[in-house]
């Protein structure tokens, strides 16, 4: 229980660490320098990452980083264990990466002010109208350049099953035209909800697949690709 409580003590001070951070990325925008803006955002999200899964005792093992297509916007499409899912990612893809996230975290204050600032998208599952919005703006990220992780369950697995895609959840990438990147996160629903939400030091390993072309497809695959793509996540479950 002490570990909880350490851990979220750091989670709260790390939060008013890179709150300080932010003046510096709209510097870098006033001067112009968007990709050094974009690489700042990356490295500040990485270490914060990297300081959460430290003091959490949560040890990264990722394999298959060379299938992610160098110098292309992709969508990475991964399955969603546990909480530990978003930072274990900003640790693992070495890419700058925004999340379509459920709205709930635009009540954190410093979260949200980041998560903005890397391009992440906020989604009220239930309004249907600001849902079609949120895969509207993901679709312009995308196509701005900028790659995006989405969780096709929709929610949290809470353990190392796998729930189905929600319908429609991969229309996106007919319309951003980005390759599909599949990731599969094994164990981080054992770093907290495992153990009734109290932190625990684990071992989790992320798997990066092939990336998935939707304009290779036949016109048969591109109708399934629900289930192509969660098939090729669900092949590197343990």
């Amino acid at each position: 229980m002490l570990r909880t409580y350490f851990f979220f003590i750091c989670f709260g001070l790390s939060l008013a660490v890179t709150g300080l951070f932010l003046p510096f990325w709209h510097v870098l925008g006033w001067l112009g320098l968007l990709n050094a803006r974009q690489r700042y955002g990356y490295w500040v999200s990485h270490f914060w990452a990297r300081f959460l899964l430290a003091v959490a005792g949560v040890r990264v093992k990722v394999k298959g980083t060379e299938n992610i297509p160098q110098g292309e916007t992709v969508l990475f499409v991964s399955n969603h264990q546990g909480n530990f899912d978003i930072p274990v990612l900003f640790r693992s893809l070495p890419k700058p990466i925004g999340f379509l996230a459920k709205v709930e975290l635009t009540k954190i204050p410093v979260i949200h002010s980041w998560m903005n600032k890397l391009g992440c998208v906020f989604i009220n599952r239930t309004d249907l109208r600001q849902s079609v919005k949120a895969v509207q703006k993901c679709v312009e990220v995308l196509k701005g350049g900028h790659s995006l992780v989405i969780f096709p369950e929709g929610t949290r697995a809470r353990g190392p099953q796998m729930g189905e895609f929600k319908k429609g959840s991969l229309r996106l990438v007919e319309k951003a035209g980005v390759p599909i990147v599949p990731v599969t996160v094994n164990g981080t629903y054992r770093a907290m909800e495992a153990n009734g939400d109290r932190i625990t030091p684990v071992d989790v390993e992320v798997t990066v697949s092939p990336p998935i072309y939707f304009d290779r497809l036949s016109k048969e695959e591109q109708a399934d690709i629900n289930s192509i793509v969660r098939e090729a996540v669900a092949s590197k479950l343990l």
